[in-house]
């Protein structure tokens, strides 16, 4: 079965964004924790999220995966911001809680210039802060496509991120088809070889959870601009290789491309009419 969704918008709530998941023929979907260029979170309704768990389980939901804001960036120069970074994620974890078992993914962050060795051992240790025996929630690193001081773009980079990370066993990656194609892994010609990459320096058991876009760029421009599924330098061909691909195909994939609610319905006809069940 193909486990798919879109990025919904959590100011409906969690019993809403299921009802839409399901009216497009999703059965997953990704939401922003809070308003994505801010830092105000919408209340948290509890008999919203009951309805929801309810409706997750009668329609065999895959796990959702909250994306935390933009402005967190745990490895900025700036002190107050990674406070900020620390301050968010610590109260997004709290509220995922009421969930379990989901995913929290987030960009590392941009190092700003210290060097990306600083920015590795930053991000560390906000999560090695952050990070509890107790929660139930994984939360994903995002492969980053690379441009200005941003972290992430290299497999290298997030593995020794997990590295230096204590519990390790909460942690996972998310891989982004535009980034990685951006930051210079051909997965459009070379998907085997690219995986097989992922596996030595990370290992296959961290990838939790696919990003599906495509690139508005050309390989390794280190841009990161998202296309329609097909509308751009990956092609349809890539992603019917990707989600049918016996490494990727049990994941959750979550679209991300520039559409509304109607272009999504397409976009996950399309791809469950080249899944090979």
């Amino acid at each position: 079965m193909l486990n798919i969704g879109c990025h919904l918008s959590a100011s409906k709530g969690y019993f809403n964004m299921g009802k839409e998941a399901l009216s497009i023929n999703a059965n997953t979907f990704q939401f922003f924790s809070r308003n994505p260029r801010g830092s105000k979170a919408k209340e948290l309704d509890l008999d919203d999220i009951e309805k929801f768990k309810k409706l997750a389980k009668e329609n065999n939901f895959a796990t959702i995966l909250a994306h935390a804001p933009y402005i967190l960036n745990p490895c900025s120069s700036n002190e107050q911001n990674r406070i900020l970074a620390f301050e968010l994620m610590q109260d997004d974890l709290k509220r995922l809680e009421y969930i379990p078992n989901q995913m929290y993914n987030f960009h590392p962050g941009s190092h700003t210039g210290q060097g990306v060795e600083t920015g590795i051992n930053q991000i560390a240790d906000m999560l090695n802060r952050l990070l509890t025996k107790e929660q139930t929630t994984t939360v994903l690193l995002e492969t980053m496509a690379g441009k200005g001081s941003e972290v992430g773009s290299k497999f290298e980079e997030l593995r020794a991120i997990i590295d230096k990370v204590e519990l390790k066993n909460k942690m996972g990656v998310c891989l982004d088809t535009c980034h990685v194609h951006d930051a210079g892994y051909d997965i459009v010609n070379d998907l085997d070889g690219v995986l097989d990459e992922f596996d030595r320096v990370i290992g296959l058991k961290y990838l939790k959870a696919i990003h599906l876009n495509d690139s508005k760029n050309p390989f390794e421009s280190h841009k990161d601009r998202h296309e329609v599924i097909g509308g751009g330098s990956l092609g349809i061909d890539a992603f019917e290789r990707i989600i049918n691909h016996p490494k990727l195909r049990h994941l959750p994939f979550y679209l991300e491309t520039p559409n509304e609610l109607e272009g999504y319905k397409k976009e996950i006809e399309l791809l469950r009419g080249k899944f090979k069940e």
